[in-house]
């Protein structure tokens, strides 16, 4: 098949370019070069276009022939600050509007759209005498406390986290995750108005080689990465107990592998995860670990280990761990890289600058 794949130079863009063409496929790739995510002076790769899609004209003539649209391209992280929002609003929700509007254009129909596990919001909690409950964002008084888990509404019991599924409410609470929401939004009505297919993939926490280093938006992961590369340790906020999923991006490249090749009708939305929870604490010492090993025996006695500081930023997800089963069962994926593994693998691994 011809795949137009946006955000082909970025991280997780070149891994999926990559592995659409190991499968046989035709890939016209298209990416703006933004500074934040590539730095100033970095030029797109020989196979990529350099197109902003937020320009329909420089868009339209690359949609012709394709038959799947792989669309990669986004603003990511939390946001540093407010001042982000006219950012994401631009690049993600009205860059995937002008995309849509080409796709009809052009009579191309069928999208796979690069969504997050942050349009899930807190995640899913159970307590124990009250059943799934909502809770409330954590208090400050708490916080400071040292108490992070979240309280039941009702009893103000400490409840515990569950696997989220594809049909839990969407709640997003950062402006990452309002934008993410409002994309899956735009290419749901779409799919409606357009009789589109979409699939749409929720990323858990993506890690692996090449990923960016030291920006306001790089993952936990490549953070601490970076400062034990400075001879420094991890700093762990809270207790370190968040628990989350983290997957590899060759995991990534092959769910969308096979949301291209899947015969699917409408809209519908996977989680893209490894299914195999970790703790921060855990990630962080995995690291530590790995590096630890690789020193000369003389040295291995300072090895480094993580410090939990107990700080804490508002607003931060407490727990937020994904379902598998869906995707597993309706896109036949696995993630075939365990993130205890991948983790230790990634401690070496080349970073963007």
């Amino acid at each position: 098949m011809r795949v137009l794949l946006t955000g082909a130079a970025g991280f997780i863009g070149a891994r999926v370019g990559a592995a659409l063409r190991e499968a046989g496929h035709d890939v016209v790739g298209v990416d703006a070069m933004l500074p934040a995510a590539h730095g100033r002076d970095a030029k797109p790769p020989p196979d990529c276009h350099l197109v902003d899609i937020r320009d329909g004209s420089a868009l339209a003539p690359l949609l012709d022939g394709v038959d799947v649209v792989c669309h990669q391209a986004a603003v990511v992280g939390a946001g540093v600050n407010a001042a982000d929002a006219p950012s994401y609003g631009s690049h993600n929700d009205f860059g995937t509007a002008v995309l849509l509007a080409e796709m009809f254009a052009t009579d191309c129909r069928r999208l796979v759209l690069a969504s997050s596990m942050v349009v899930y919001g807190q995640g899913r909690y159970d307590c124990a005498e009250h059943g799934p409950v909502n809770p409330l964002p954590r208090s400050r008084v708490d916080l400071d406390a040292g108490v992070f888990e979240h309280r039941c509404p009702v009893c103000g019991a400490t409840v515990s986290w569950r696997l989220v599924g594809e049909d839990a409410p969407l709640r997003p609470r950062s402006l990452y995750a309002a934008s993410k929401t409002a994309q899956e939004h735009y290419a749901l009505a779409w799919a409606d108005a357009a009789g589109g297919s979409v699939i749409a993939l929720r990323y858990h926490n993506v890690y692996g080689p090449h990923m960016p280093r030291d920006t306001p938006y790089s993952g936990v992961a490549a953070i601490f990465r970076s400062e034990l590369e400075s001879e420094d340790v991890p700093r762990v906020f809270e207790d370190g107990g968040q628990m989350r999923d983290f997957v590899h991006v060759d995991d990534i490249a092959a769910a969308n592998v096979a949301s291209v090749e899947a015969e699917r009708d409408g809209f519908d939305a996977f989680n893209i995860c490894s299914g195999r929870p970790i703790s921060i604490m855990e990630v962080a010492s995995e690291l530590c670990d790995a590096r630890g090993a690789a020193e000369p025996p003389r040295r291995r006695h300072q090895a480094v280990a993580p410090v939990v500081t107990g700080q804490y930023r508002s607003g931060d997800v407490r727990h937020i761990v994904a379902d598998p089963a869906k995707a597993s069962r309706l896109l036949g994926f696995h993630a075939a890289v365990d993130p205890r593994d991948g983790l230790r693998e990634f401690a070496f691994a080349p970073l963007r600058v």
